[in-house]
This record gives structure tokens, C-alpha cells and sequence, in this order.
């Protein structure tokens, strides 16, 4: 600062460059709907505090119906100290002035929670100040007043400043974290977060590397969070709490099987039924629904972005949701043993013969695996024709199996109980009333429950489903944009550009958007795209260079 002093003195400005340090395209509106969606950003940025706050308006993370808490290290009374040169002068005062500052907004922040019609809050700290606020003795209550804010804005901080901050929200706040980035100096604050998603850009691919997901823009952030990520959410709960409620029913079905036995350990099942009812006869359905189901399109679940709150709230897997699958667990075992075994108890076969266990437990068997597998369809919120081939499948080869198994007997078999057992059962009128009766009966109570649940409690992506019921299902690519004809002019822009070929865009959907002649290149293939300032600018100053001329042979 001294040289510069002496140096740049009396000198006479010429002319100045400035640099615009672009948002990429959809930013604003990406940033807009994942606080719609319940999800708190904080920024992370080592810009100085005016520029950071620039950026918190221009993405809409900040507007002026906010009540903002500014925690600055630029003040009179700081500047004053750090004139002294005391290093441990220095670090106690500002140590205190961010200690006063933190309760003073914490206790205003606290009024304003508490009334009815309080504005937003948002809190803006710089990195000398949270290098003190991150300190034991402070962060708890820097982390009370960032919790009760909407918004949360820290800049010139390092980048182990923003693993800090992260880990203090991860840990201290026991709270999902997602941090995305796209250079070097996010990648602590990347492999802090729980989900890390990186930027590939203009600056470098070290996020890129050290992330869980990688993007080309920030604003598919909001396919990853809003449409793919709820998607998976519901798969996976339902994926889970289906796997417990089926193995739930095949279990208790011998489990009160064992009541009449003494608790001998004789077994209600045949060892292969118990084999292989996870692998071939119950596994394929779940995979298919783990794989396609979805509740509403991608461009309702982005129309709505509130939806995403039923997987911050856990409403698909909470002990409640797996208290009511256990429950019809429970009643359709019940529904499984005793209405089979009292139902043949005076059956016969086509010979005269009483049935046995084993006849009994094939019966009930056949009974679980028709069932469960019909369950599965009611969970679904859209079958498709992969739905039906699992189901029918896995009940098909369920037949098949027990074909081949009942009826060929080897010298090497363990044991002759199940021999020709189908094929008696099949023979009598008893096992095709048991077949449509049971299901029926075991499914009745979930069919139930079911209608007055979407009646009378519906969730929220119920409703946007009878909302919307009448609709054709977006399986266009314009529909998966979520294109229509309310577009604006950048987005109108976005999506023309989006249709042209790859190779002649010079749209490259890094970080920085660079100026190209994709408006050029659009009029050429007949799309229409508006023109930006920036193609008319370059193309005008743009000088078509003369062809060099060929030496002539004398």
C-alpha cells in the first residue's frame, strides 16, 4: 500500500475496462424456486461484502422487504484498533464487537420470529467476523441466528471458512447439507457437505472430481433436487417399507403355524419356498417400481415446487407409514394361516384323501405370493406395461416352479412331501375358490384404507395429481423442459438454442456464459431465436480477413 501510494500519484486516466462477472442464465429463477421448495441457501463467496450482496440480489436470494443483520469488520471503531498494530489487542476487540453484535441480532431476530407479520431475515457476515464467530464459545449463537434467517450470505471467506460453516451446519444443526461448487476452493466445502454437486466450468474440474453429482449449469439444480431427487425419495421409502411389509407377511404366516406345534421348530414352509420367494418370486416387482415409479410429471413436481417438502418433513418413512404396513402385515398372515387351514380342514382331494400339511402350506403359500405381488400394484402412482410383465411374471414363475418341483422325484431326494401336491390341489374346486377368495379378502383392508386415506387425508402430491388428472402425461422433450407457451424471451431463446446441433452452438453451458452467434446459426436452420446485444456487437466489429492472394510463377 505504501509503494502504491508513491507511485500512483498525478497520473491522468486514459480510459478504464471493467469486467462483468456474468450469473449463468436461470440462476435467479433456479435459486427462487428451491426456497419455494423449503431448501435454505447460504452463500459461500470469497467476493467482497458489495459485490456479495449484489450477487444475493441479483439471484434472489436478497430483496429490500428484508430485514437484514450486516456483520462487518469494516467499522470505525475496528479500523481504529487495527491502527495500533497490537495483534492481541486486535483479535480480542473484534472478538467482542462480533460477540455484541451476534446477541443484539439474535434478540431482534427472536422478535421478529415471533410476530405474526415479520419480515424475512437475512444475515450478512464477512470472513474476518466469522473467523471469531466460529470460535466454541460463539458458534452456537451464530448458528441460532442463522437458522432463524431465510438467508445467509458470508463473504471474503477462505475456503476452509466454508467447510467450517458447513460442517457447523451438518454437525451442529443435524441437518442435510448439499454444497455445490465449480472451482478448486469449493472442493473442502464439497467433501464437507453431505451431498457434494459440482460445477463443470471455465474453472477447472477439481469440483467437478471431488463432488457426488456433476452439472453443467447451476440451474439443473433443480431437475436434480425438485424432479430426480423426490423421485428417488419416494422409490426408495417405498422400495423399503414394501420389502419389510412382505417378508413381514411370510414370516408371521409361520410364525402362528408354530402356536399348533408346540413350538417344535416344524417347518409350515418347504425349504426352496423359503429360498427363493426373495429371489425369483417376490424380486423383480420391487426392482421395476424402485425403477419407473413416479407420482406427478417432471414439470409438475418443478411447477410445484412445494412438493419437495413432504421429503423434508419424511412422510413416506416415518414410524407411523411403517406402523400401518406392519398392521396389514399382521392381518393379512392372519388372513393367510387361518382361513386357509380352517377352509381345508374337510377338503378333499380327488382320491378321498384328507390334506396334509404340505398341501396346506402350498395352498398358503401360492396365497402370499399372489397377494404381495397385487400389492405391489396399489403402491404404484403409474403402471406401465414393465409393472405388469414383473407381476405376471413372478407369479407365473411361481407356477412353473412348483410344476417342475412337485412333480419329478429324483433317488436323490431329501424327502417326498412335496410330490404331486399342485397337481392334487389343482384337481379340486376347493383351490381355485381359496385362490380368488384369499387375495381378496388379505388386499380388502389396504383397498380400504387406501380410499379413505387419498379421500379424506390426501398428500399433497394427491391433490396436484386430481389437479391434474385430466392432463396428458408429459412424454414429449417440451414437456420435460417444462416449454409452453407462457415462455419469455430468454427462455423462449434458451430452448431454441437448446434444439440446435451441437456442433454449430457455440453455447458451450459451461460457468460463464461466452458471446457466439447461436441467433446467427438459428436464423440459418429456420429457428427462431432473439438476438442478445452482445451477437449484433460482435459480429459488427468482426473483420473478414482477405484471402491471401497465390504467388504467381513467372
Amino acid at each position: 500500500m505504501q509503494v502504491a501510494e508513491l507511485i500512483e500519484k498525478d497520473l491522468i486516466l486514459i480510459g478504464a475496462t471493467a469486467i462483468e462477472d456474468k450469473l449463468q442464465e436461470g440462476v435467479p429463477d433456479c435459486i427462487e424456486t428451491l426456497s419455494r421448495a423449503g431448501i435454505k441457501i447460504w452463500v459461500l463467496t470469497g467476493d467482497k461484502m458489495e459485490t456479495a450482496i449484489n450477487i444475493a440480489y441479483a439471484c434472489n436470494l436478497l430483496n429490500n422487504e428484508m430485514k437484514q443483520f450486516i456483520i462487518s469488520s469494516e467499522t470505525d471503531a475496528i479500523r481504529e484498533v487495527e491502527e495500533r498494530g497490537d495483534q492481541v489487542e486486535i483479535a480480542r476487540f473484534i472478538k467482542e464487537e462480533v460477540k455484541k453484535q451476534l446477541k443484539k441480532c439474535l434478540d431482534e431476530a427472536q422478535q421478529y420470529f415471533h410476530s405474526v407479520s415479520g419480515p424475512k431475515l437475512a444475515l450478512i457476515i464477512d470472513g474476518k467476523c466469522l473467523m471469531y464467530a466460529l470460535d466454541p464459545s460463539l458458534r452456537i449463537m451464530l448458528l441460532n441466528l442463522s437458522l432463524n434467517c431465510s438467508s445467509v450470505v458470508c463473504c471474503r471467506v477462505s475456503p476452509l471458512q466454508k467447510a467450517q460453516v458447513t460442517s457447523l451446519v451438518k454437525k451442529g444443526a443435524r441437518k442435510i447439507t448439499l454444497s455445490i461448487g465449480d472451482g478448486a476452493n469449493d472442493v473442502s466445502m464439497i467433501q464437507a457437505a453431505h451431498i457434494g454437486v459440482g460445477i463443470s466450468g471455465l474453472e477447472g474440474m477439481q469440483a467437478v472430481m471431488a463432488s457426488d453429482f456433476a452439472i453443467a449449469q447451476f440451474r439443473f439444480l433443480k431437475d436434480l433436487l425438485l424432479v430426480h431427487g423426490r423421485w428417488s425419495y419416494i422409490r426408495l421409502c417405498k422400495v423399503v417399507t414394501y420389502f419389510f411389509y412382505k417378508n413381514l407377511t411370510f414370516t408371521l404366516t409361520q410364525f402362528w403355524f408354530t402356536f399348533y406345534t408346540g413350538f417344535s421348530g416344524q417347518r409350515f414352509y418347504d425349504d426352496w419356498f423359503q429360498s427363493l420367494y426373495n429371489v425369483i418370486f417376490t424380486a423383480l416387482p420391487v426392482i421395476i417400481v424402485g425403477l419407473f415409479d413416479k407420482d406427478v410429471s417432471s414439470s409438475l413436481s418443478k411447477r410445484y415446487p412445494e412438493l419437495y417438502k413432504e421429503g423434508i418433513k419424511n412422510m413416506f418413512f416415518k414410524w407411523r407409514v411403517v406402523a400401518i404396513w406392519a398392521f396389514f402385515a399382521v392381518y393379512q398372515s392372519l388372513v393367510f394361516y387361518y382361513f386357509v387351514t380352517v377352509s381345508s380342514s374337510t377338503s378333499q382331494g380327488s382320491s378321498g384323501k384328507m390334506f396334509g400339511l404340505w398341501d396346506v402350506s402350498t395352498m398358503a403359500f401360492t396365497c402370499v405370493v399372489v397377494t404381495v405381488n397385487l400389492r405391489l400394484l396399489m403402491i404404484c402412482n403409474s403402471i406401465t406395461r414393465w409393472h405388469y410383465i414383473s407381476v405376471g411374471g413372478s407369479i407365473v414363475a411361481w407356477f412353473l416352479f412348483i410344476f417342475l418341483y412337485s412333480g419329478i422325484m429324483t433317488p436323490y431326494d431329501r424327502q417326498e412331501n412335496i410330490f404331486w401336491v399342485i397337481y392334487v390341489l389343482m384337481s379340486t374346486f376347493y383351490f381355485y375358490i381359496t385362490l380368488l377368495l384369499v387375495p381378496v379378502a388379505a388386499l380388502l383392508g389396504d383397498f380400504l384404507y387406501l380410499g379413505v386415506q387419498r379421500w379424506f387425508f390426501p398428500y399433497d402430491y394427491q391433490i396436484v395429481q386430481e389437479i391434474h388428472k385430466d392432463e396428458a402425461d408429459d412424454s414429449g422433450r417440451t414437456d420435460l423442459l417444462g416449454i409452453d407457451n407462457q415462455l419469455t424471451p430468454d427462455e423462449a431463446r434458451s430452448y431454441a438454442l437448446s434444439q440446435l446441433p451441437r456442433e454449430l452452438s457455440k453455447h458451450t453451458g459451461f460457468a460463464f456464459d461466452s458471446p457466439g452467434y447461436e441467433s446467427f446459426f438459428a436464423s440459418q436452420l429456420g429457428v427462431y431465436a432473439p438476438q442478445k446485444a452482445w451477437d449484433v456487437a460482435r459480429r459488427a466489429s468482426m473483420r473478414s480477413k482477405p484471402k491471401p492472394k497465390p504467388n504467381k510463377i513467372n
